[in-house]
């Protein structure tokens, strides 16, 4: 009876490794394709890989109530990128996002054709941004963040990837 009991807590505990293993190579694999530092940087990749390597790194910081919903468009062609920089810009958008919403509501990330150009857009159930300040949301150093939350420059550097680097909008 002992010996049984050691072999199903055996077969358990080898049940939970290979799961932890597999969580742990699914993250690594996540951080690679997030970091990009054995790729090329400029390279033709599939925007959904990196959309999900982001929110993958983000993980930790999505509250539980907050629930993430993805509409992917999967007949999107692989698009020439600096993936590195669009994964950049993705976390400063979904973080954003997550301070909008603060600890519950629906985070939704979308992608899908724009004429000849792919759309990628990050929404929130925040209660949006006031239309006064819209005009300087792009602006180097301003934020909306209390003092020692924000650097103000989140919104800048994807300004800059998007329209200096990918000529996008």
């Amino acid at each position: 009876l002992r010996w049984l009991t050691y072999t199903i807590e055996t077969e358990l505990l080898m049940g939970e490794i290979d799961e932890s293993v597999s969580r742990i190579t699914a993250l690594v694999g996540a951080a690679k394709q997030y970091s990009q530092l054995d790729r090329a940087p400029f390279q033709t990749v599939d925007v959904h890989k990196l959309l999900d390597s982001t929110l993958v790194m983000l993980t930790a910081k999505i509250p539980p109530d907050v629930t993430v919903v993805k509409e992917y468009d999967h007949t999107l062609p692989d698009i020439p990128a600096y993936p590195a920089e669009l994964n950049q810009v993705w976390t400063n958008l979904i973080d954003n996002a997550l301070g909008a919403m603060g600890q519950r509501g629906t985070l939704t990330v979308r992608t899908e054709r724009d004429g000849d150009q792919v759309a990628v857009t990050i929404g929130d159930t925040g209660v949006g941004i006031a239309p006064e300040i819209r005009p300087r949301i792009f602006e180097p150093f301003f934020t909306t963040k209390p003092v020692g939350e924000g650097t103000g420059l989140g919104l800048d550097i994807s300004y800059r990837i998007v329209v200096n680097k990918h000529h996008g909008d």
